[in-house]
């Protein structure tokens, strides 16, 4: 059995899970308002674990959400990571943030999920998945306009969800969209996903690893009053 330490703080959910094998068996999150990820992450590491009658030694692997999304939250995520690999000696498996917000989302046969994260204006992260969560789309930082997604519009649904859904709404026109902008990326998600990737020995180099921004971090200064 392979327990596991799944993290999650690409966007303002700050969330925790155990999972054994691919079934979760602890969640702690909290999806405020403004980033908390540096108060409550560890906190909610502790206890996690001590819900789960387990300790740091138990563990046999710890999962990051690899972005893209908030270049502080993965940072903070990532660095807590990387720290316990480092003192437990433990490998690391990385996500990518949009492919477990895909598996939040149920799929019928022919139909389509294109996870999005609201970045700034009308832009999005955005990655496409089929109904087996395959990609087949790379993920892309994009501005929205009437022709985005086109090509993945055809006789079946494609959901559009994630916090960028709502931007997305007022732009694609075509019926077959569905928004939903309740998909958060949470470590509930996490677990099939670092599962599989555990048993095929697919492992970061802890060393090296750094999170997807996929942008460069640019800091917004404030202007000087006249």
């Amino acid at each position: 059995m392979a327990i596991i330490l799944n993290l999650e703080t690409a966007t303002t959910n700050c969330s925790v899970s155990i999972s054994k094998d691919d079934k979760v068996v602890v969640l702690k999150e909290n999806n405020a308002a403004n980033y908390s990820h540096s108060e409550q992450l560890h906190v909610f590491i502790k206890e996690a674990l001590e819900e789960a009658s387990l300790l740091f030694s138990d563990l046999d692997a710890i999962a990051i959400s690899k972005g893209p999304g908030s270049y502080t939250g993965l940072r903070i995520g990532v660095s807590a990571a990387k720290g316990l690999c480092f003192s437990l000696d433990l490998p690391l498996i990385s996500i990518p943030t949009l492919q477990s917000m895909a598996h939040q989302v149920q799929l019928e046969p022919g139909e389509m999920v294109i996870p999005v994260l609201d970045a700034r204006r009308m832009e999005v992260y955005a990655c496409v998945y089929n109904n087996d969560y395959q990609e087949i789309r790379e993920t892309r930082a994009e501005v929205i306009n009437e022709a985005s997604f086109a090509d993945y519009v055809s006789g079946h649904k494609v959901y559009v969800a994630g916090s960028g859904a709502e931007k997305c709404r007022g732009v694609l026109q075509h019926p077959n969209f569905v928004f939903n902008d309740s998909v958060v990326p949470s470590a509930k998600q996490m677990a099939p996903i670092a599962f599989q990737k555990f048993k095929s020995n697919q492992f970061e180099d802890v060393a090296y690893f750094e999170p997807y921004y996929l942008k460069d971090f640019v800091l917004q200064q404030k202007k000087k009053k006249n």
